[in-house]
């Protein structure tokens, strides 16, 4: 069954911090951490079966660093307490998103996801990512750029100002999350390195190690992952470097230390586990557009009137709920982003 509600129509949504936002809707830590489990394995195989045949086969936290359980977050505990020695206390129930949308559980989150590089189910990430270890790290910044560097993750990311904020998170495959992450604003570290004016696009390439991520000893996507965008959206202010969500370091399974967050477009363009930026003067060859180009563009903004050529992008299934709801233009963010796309046909720039 599938319903429309006010709560579907599209809302501006400002970036604010967490402090700031009032709290109705969001869904308590000690609710969420013994609610029911809902996705099981049938889920997991139906999206695998809609693969091609090819594919089947093949912020440093701004709380107290010190005990932070980076794979694998919350293990009980009543909402305020801290659940673990050391982890941050936070009451997410205080929290309240100007979006009127309650938070996907941590335990969603964090467990149904995809992330090729541990797995092409959703509950690989989670089963084989949690001996994988995110420090040290560093980053390359390169390319058309003038101050390229190399810099260790702490260094990377010391500069910015951290931040909570909450944003849908819409998958390719029509279904959809909501988030709350914390890091900083890309655009922090594009003006650091000063691009140069032949420089129109952002290469992002996660790190390549088959001994750590065991799915990138598969041929099932061209190792290692690439994504990219436009100079004018990795600058616009809601694109976001995370580096953890709900109040904690990055889990390994989400994208640990360092991922890219674009709340409109498809999830895949939210590149994981990042060791390269590059400015480049030409679109680059992102992966999954390079993988099956009919099926998965460059830009892939979230496009309710453009369909994939295997299911429909008019409604998607929120995580947590039974009803489908309509996916909306940008995946809510119209009012803020869709001037970067004025004049360009947007079914054929998918």
């Amino acid at each position: 069954m599938e319903t429309d509600d006010a709560s579907n129509l599209e809302r501006p949504m400002l970036i604010r911090r967490p402090d700031d936002i009032p709290s109705s809707e969001i869904t308590p830590e000690h609710v969420y951490l013994n609610r029911r489990r809902f996705l099981g394995a049938a889920a997991a195989g139906a999206a695998l079966a809609a693969l091609p045949s090819r594919l089947r086969a093949g912020l440093r936290s701004a709380a107290p660093r010190a005990g932070h359980d980076r794979a694998h977050g919350p293990s009980g505990g009543v909402a305020g307490r801290a659940t673990a020695p050391g982890l941050p206390q936070k009451d997410w129930s205080k929290v309240r998103s100007e979006l009127d949308e309650p938070l996907t559980p941590y335990e969603d989150v964090t467990t149904y996801n995809n992330y090729y590089e541990f797995g092409t189910l959703k509950g690989d990430p989670v089963r084989h990512a949690q001996d994988f270890e995110p420090r040290p790290w560093s980053i390359q910044v390169d390319g058309l750029c003038a101050k390229p560097g190399h810099y260790d993750l702490e260094d990377f990311i010391v500069p910015s100002r951290i931040e909570d904020r909450v944003y849908r998170l819409r998958c390719v495959e029509a279904w959809s999350m909501v988030v709350p992450w914390r890091g900083f604003p890309l655009k922090d570290v594009i003006d650091r390195a000063e691009p140069l004016g032949s420089a129109r696009f952002v290469e992002f390439t996660t790190l390549y190690d088959p001994e750590r991520m065991p799915g990138q000893r598969r041929a099932v996507l061209d190792w290692p992952y690439v994504e990219g965008l436009r100079l004018d959206e990795a600058r616009h202010p809601l694109t976001i470097l995370a580096t953890g969500l709900y109040g904690r370091d990055l889990p390994n399974q989400n994208g640990a230390p360092l991922r890219l967050v674009v709340p409109w477009k498809y999830g895949f363009k939210s590149i994981k586990a990042i060791v390269r930026m590059r400015f480049t003067e030409e679109m680059p060859a992102t992966t999954w557009a390079m993988a099956i180009p009919n099926e998965y563009g460059f830009f892939a903004n979230v496009n309710p009137e453009v369909d994939h050529p295997r299911w429909s992008q008019k409604r998607e299934r929120r995580i947590g709920e039974l009803r489908r709801r309509r996916t909306l233009p940008f995946n809510g963010y119209a009012e803020q982003v869709a001037s970067l796309y004025a004049g360009m046909d947007l079914r054929r720039w998918f």
